[in-house]
Order: structure tokens, then C-alpha cells, then sequence
């Protein structure tokens, strides 16, 4: 492959205009002349003509020229002259280089010097390695070596990783065992199915002895081993690598460094064939700090490829570790909660002090990012937030009455509870939270009205624009101004769509007493207060619906008050269940798509609740190796498999 072309000549300092006219007698009138011209004809690439403006072989002087482009794997390379001193027949000049070792390298930046003599044909350059750099010698070359980090490591809240380190296997060439560079590594690329061009680049520029690690495979087939091994040069190693998740893989992210993702085609950015990219979650977002930066060298080698010199180094960034809010354990429980599910599901569980997001998981077969950024109609999951937008609004106190029958009229929509159900004498707000009357929230909405709901729901973070590191949904609360499309929306039913994560946020304000802007890496941000007046009915309702519709949740694990509230809702042709709410400092919300069919069975998303919190409590199992169950308490605890079998649950209702 023929080298990259060079950039425009730079001439720096004075004196450097090439005259117009030069004198007819020589090619080379002056010492000047015959340095400007060959640095010219070096840096446009016209490699023949500078060697004529030498005194050695044209064939080794381009040889030479080109060997140090290959050499270095030169983006471009630019000149500035420099002083030039002449004494009799003989004279010595400087000047300066700027040579681009390439995509994700720097600028090595030296000065030159050459000596030149007078002869018949004029000022000529004394040819000799030391014009490449003044240090080479005939015996030497140039080279470039790189010293990769190991990636970094990405940790939950407690320090512990939340990356396995895979064993990986590395293809790759000794160049100097090669006997055509260019053949052998194109024919190395198309077996991995890999663009051959970043991987010639890194080795051109390699130190010819030594292994250069060029593409990361994992479970590779012995077939594809023994085919590699009849490229002269190619060789293989094993690595250690950190790149596979052990939980909350969509948050965590995918590692490249493999054929089967092409990394060198896919992911742009200053990176050499054989490195590690983080291509999604966190591990694209941190890929510098996760990564780090090679140290690089120009070195000398000898003609046994020994590093003789080092010519300049740039020492690289050290990887490093990113600390997230996720917690192992909480988030174990939340993947096992799910995993048995009949359909999909999510669940999003947050620190109810700081919005830090503890867990985010999604059973098997779901989307991948939905836990955050999902779009789902909440029903009377959304109840709370309806309750506060009452009290804030003044459309109802604490202990006013809020009747419940069984059905209402609002505008030219009917309202049924669920259940079929009323609640006999004066129900307050918090009794109509308890037992998730619609009607009841509905009536109300037209004493709310659709700005003050829609203002209480974004000050509870729905529909608001926060800053996340990685994919998310706030939600968003659209409601029309007539009477019957507020009713709806203060019973979660249109107009209103909301992701898990923004349903647990909401739930943890209630707690806390103030909304948090959910975070994954670094520190949270000051919160917005709620008046404790209004949050106390709220809250009273969350707890007496555990405790009314749901005591199988009462025992369900944690020593903690459990509140919260579960709801069934049709969406398309899904029926969503929900459960919303929070215990000691965890919130969580978990929404399940369930089959319309079956959705009168089991309340699946209180049987998840259910599993969460045992799970939280008392650890989960994992599954070893050979397919057996083997049970993983909480850090610091030792539970037995019967103590937290969770099975069970039944649907809440009045």
C-alpha cells in the first residue's frame, strides 16, 4: 500500500521565499536553495526528486524516505526551515520536522540537521541515516511502540465490579516474520472479517519483533486457529480482558475488541487495531477513563529489532475506575424478581435521598433500556401524583371528603372502579389512595384542572429534562382542557405516559419529601421540597394500600414500613401492571406487560414486588456453572434457601 499523502510545505523564520529566478550556472546556486528544494520534494511525496538533490544512490536515498513513512505510518509530515551556515566548499543546515504518527497518535516534533558539499552539479545534501534524524545511524531504524493500558474496571456504590474479565483470545503478527506485510495482514483481516486498514497501519509502524495484538476474539473455533496459522507472522495470545457485565448489562454496556463487531469500522475515534471500546452504556460513555492511553515511543531499532534508543515518548493516561450508584445486591434482586415473569417486565429502583439509581433490570426478552426510557401508561399507579396535584392545587385538604361510588359521569366519559366497588361513608384523599379509587380521582380532576396537574407531575420530575448519563425517559403529562381528558390523566389513563425510573423518582420524593434528578455516576444534585402537609395523606394512602390490598407484601422482607400502590392498566393490546413505591431508603417501580387474557389471574407486578423486597433482604439465587442453584446472600449475611422462598402473591383488590 502505497504511504499517506503528505501536507504542504511550512516554512518558518526568515529568509525562506523561494526566489523567483535562480542562477543558470548550477542546480543548486547556494546551500539554501538545495536544502528548500529537497525538504519540497520530501514533503509533497515526490521521494525520487528529493533524492536528487543528494549525493547518494537515488534508489537508497527513496528507499530511505519511504522506509521512514512506512516506518512511522506518517499521516503527513512538514518542514520549516531553519538556519544554514556555510564556510568554504562545505556547509551544515537545520530544520524542523513535524511528523504525524497518525490517527490517535501525536506529533513528533524534532530538529533536523544535514551537511552538504559543493561539487560540479552545486550544492549537494551528504547523504547518511542522520538526515532522518540526527541520531540514526546505518544500522538502525525508526519505529513506533505502543504500551496499552488494562481497562478499568466499573464498580457498584460499595466498591465491588460490575465487569468480569473475559479470556480473550488476540490475533496478531511479528512483522518481521512476514513475508509480505500487506499480503499477510489483508489475508489475516478478510479470515476475521475485519477491515485490513487500521491493522496495516499498526503494523508498519511496530517494532518488527515483537507481537502486535491486532483483533480480540472470544470462544474461537480451533478451524479458525489452524487457518490463521498458515499466515507467515500470524501468532495468537491470550489475554485476560475486562469486558463482560455480571449485572445490568444495558446499563453497563458492551466491550468491542472482537471480529464479530468490527470495531474498526464501527467506532470512530483515535483508537489502533487491538484496543478495547466501550460500543454502548457505560462503557461507551467512560471510555476514556475506562481505557486510558497508551504510553507511545519512537524508538531505534537495531537490524535484530532491539530497541537500541528511545527518541521521544509520550507517556500515556492511566485507566482508571468508574464509580456508579448501582448496588450489586439491589440490582441481583431486581433481575431475579423479574425472571419470572410470563411477559416482559422492568423494574427501576432509586436511593430515596439522593435519586441515584440503585438498580435498573428487565426481564428476559425486554427492551433493552425500557426500565429508563420506556413510555407506559401508569393507571392508578398514578394516583399519588394526582393526590399531590389535588392538595397543592387547594381542590381538596387533607380532611376533606373525596366520595367514591361506583361509577361518575365526567363530561362524555364514564369512570367504573375496577373492581366494581365503592367506598361507604366520607372517604378522605388518603382512603381514596388506599384503595386506588378512579372515581373518586377523577371527580376531582375538574377542581385540579390539567395545569395544575400537569405543574405537580413535573415538579415531581415527570416530563422534565434531566441530565442522565445514558438513555432515558422523563415522561410527559399532555392533557386537554376539557373535563373528561383531565379526569383521564388524573387517573393515569391518557394523555399521561411515564417510564419506570420516572415512577420510582416520584416515588422516592414522596418519601424523602423532595424530588432528586436521577444519577448513575458521581453526585446528585439538591432536590425540590415538597410541604409535609400534603405529602402526609399521600403517604398514609401508599401505606394503608400495602396494608389493606396487599399484606402478602408485609412480610415480604426488610424491617421498614413497605408503601405503595399497584394498578392494572390496558395500553394497545397489553395490559400493564404496576406496583410504585418505596421502603426504608429504596424506591422502586415495576411495570409488567402482561397478556390481557390472563390479566385477572395474578397482579404480576405485586408478585415482583414481592420477590424485590425478599430478594433485597434476604440475596438471590445464582446459577453456577453446571446449571444448579446456589444462593447468594446480601455482603455480610448468610441466608438459607427455605428462609426466603418467595413464592406466591395474589392479586390486590378492594
Amino acid at each position: 500500500m502505497s504511504p499517506r499523502p503528505l501536507g504542504r510545505f511550512t516554512a518558518a523564520g526568515s529568509g525562506l521565499l523561494l526566489a523567483a529566478t535562480l542562477a543558470a550556472c548550477t542546480p543548486n546556486p547556494s546551500p539554501e536553495v538545495a536544502v528548500r528544494s529537497f525538504l519540497l520534494a520530501w514533503q509533497d511525496g515526490d521521494l525520487a526528486q528529493a533524492a536528487t538533490y543528494t549525493d547518494g544512490s537515488p534508489e537508497e536515498v527513496e528507499r530511505a524516505l519511504k522506509d521512514m513513512s512506512e516506518q512511522l505510518d506518517l499521516a503527513s509530515l512538514r518542514f520549516g526551515m531553519g538556519p544554514v551556515s556555510q564556510e568554504g566548499d562545505s556547509a551544515s543546515a537545520e530544520f524542523d520536522v513535524q511528523a504525524d504518527l497518525g490517527i490517535g497518535d501525536p506529533t513528533w516534533e524534532y530538529t533536523g540537521r544535514m551537511s552538504l558539499a559543493w561539487g560540479a552539479d552545486g550544492w549537494r545534501i551528504a547523504w547518511s541515516p542522520s538526515v532522518l534524524h540526527p541520531e540514526l545511524s546505518d544500522e538502525e531504524r525508526l519505529a513506533v511502540s505502543y504500551e496499552i493500558q488494562e481497562r478499568g474496571q466499573i464498580l457498584d456504590r460499595s466498591g465491588r465490579p460490575l465487569v468480569s474479565a473475559d479470556r480473550v483470545t488476540a490475533f496478531g503478527v511479528v512483522p518481521a516474520e512476514m513475508e509480505d506485510k500487506e499480503a499477510g495482514v489483508t489475508q489475516l483481516a478478510e479470515l476475521l472479517d475485519e477491515d485490513p486498514g487500521p491493522l496495516l497501519n499498526r503494523v508498519r509502524s511496530a517494532p518488527p519483533e515483537q507481537f502486535q495484538p491486532l483483533v480480540l476474539m472470544r470462544d474461537v473455533d480451533p478451524s479458525l486457529l489452524d487457518e490463521a496459522g498458515r499466515i507467515p507472522g500470524v501468532d495468537v495470545e491470550e489475554m485476560e480482558i475486562n469486558m463482560t457485565p455480571t449485572a445490568a448489562p444495558f446499563l453497563v454496556g458492551e466491550v468491542a475488541g472482537t471480529a464479530e463487531h468490527r470495531v474498526s469500522s464501527r467506532v470512530p475515534g483515535p483508537y489502533q487495531a487491538g484496543d478495547t471500546v466501550g460500543l454502548s452504556g457505560l462503557q461507551n460513555i467512560y471510555q476514556h477513563e475506562l481505557a486510558g492511553s497508551a504510553t507511545t515511543q519512537v524508538v531505534t531499532l537495531d537490524s535484530g529489532g532491539q530497541v537500541t534508543d528511545v527518541l521521544e515518548d509520550w507517556e500515556g493516561e492511566r485507566s482508571g475506575v468508574v464509580e456508579t450508584t448501582l448496588d450489586l445486591d439491589v440490582q441481583r434482586a431486581a433481575e431475579h424478581a423479574l425472571s419470572s415473569l410470563p411477559g416482559n417486565g422492568y423494574l427501576v429502583a432509586v436511593d430515596t435521598a439522593t435519586g441515584g439509581i440503585l438498580a435498573a433490570a428487565g426481564g428476559e426478552g425486554a427492551a433493552d433500556d425500557a426500565a429508563l426510557a420506556g413510555s407506559f401508561a401508569p393507571g392508578t399507579a398514578f394516583t399519588p401524583v394526582a393526590a399531590l396535584a389535588a392538595l397543592e392545587s387547594g381542590a381538596v385538604t387533607a380532611s376533606d371528603p373525596v366520595p367514591c361510588d361506583q361509577q361518575t359521569q365526567v363530561g362524555d366519559r364514564t369512570f367504573t372502579n375496577p373492581s366494581g366497588g365503592f367506598l361507604s361513608g366520607e372517604p378522605d384523599i388518603a382512603r381514596n389512595i388506599a384503595f386506588s379509587c378512579s372515581v373518586g380521582f377523577a371527580e376531582l380532576g375538574t377542581e385540579v384542572g390539567a395545569e395544575a396537574l400537569a405543574g405537580t407531575a413535573e415538579r415531581l420530575g415527570i416530563g422534565q429534562e434531566w441530565q442522565l448519563s445514558v438513555p432515558s425517559d422523563s415522561g410527559t403529562v399532555e392533557v386537554a382542557a376539557d373535563e373528561a381528558a383531565v379526569a383521564a390523566a388524573m387517573v393515569g389513563e391518557e394523555g399521561v405516559r411515564v417510564s419506570p425510573l420516572a415512577m420510582a423518582l416520584a416515588a422516592a420524593a414522596v418519601a424523602d419529601g423532595a424530588w432528586h434528578e436521577p444519577f448513575l455516576v458521581g453526585e446528585g444534585s439538591e432536590g425540590t421540597s415538597f410541604d409535609e402537609a400534603h405529602l402526609a395523606p399521600v403517604r398514609q394512602g401508599l401505606r394503608d394500600a400495602v396494608v389493606e390490598r396487599m399484606p402478602m407484601l408485609l412480610t415480604a422482607g426488610g424491617e421498614e414500613e413497605l408503601h405503595g400502590q399497584a394498578a392494572r392498566v390496558e395500553q394497545d393490546d397489553t395490559s400493564l401492571h404496576w406496583f410504585v413505591g418505596y421502603q426504608g431508603g429504596v424506591a422502586f417501580a415495576v411495570v409488567a406487560e402482561v397478556d390481557p387474557s390472563v390479566t385477572l389471574v395474578q397482579q404480576h407486578a405485586v408478585n415482583t414486588a414481592q420477590a424485590f423486597l425478599g430478594g433485597m433482604a434476604n440475596g438471590v439465587p445464582e446459577t453456577t456453572e453446571a446449571g444448579a442453584e446456589t444462593w447468594q446472600a446480601p455482603l455480610g449475611e448468610e441466608t438459607s434457601l427455605a428462609e426466603a422462598d418467595l413464592t406466591g402473591g395474589g392479586a390486590p383488590g378492594w
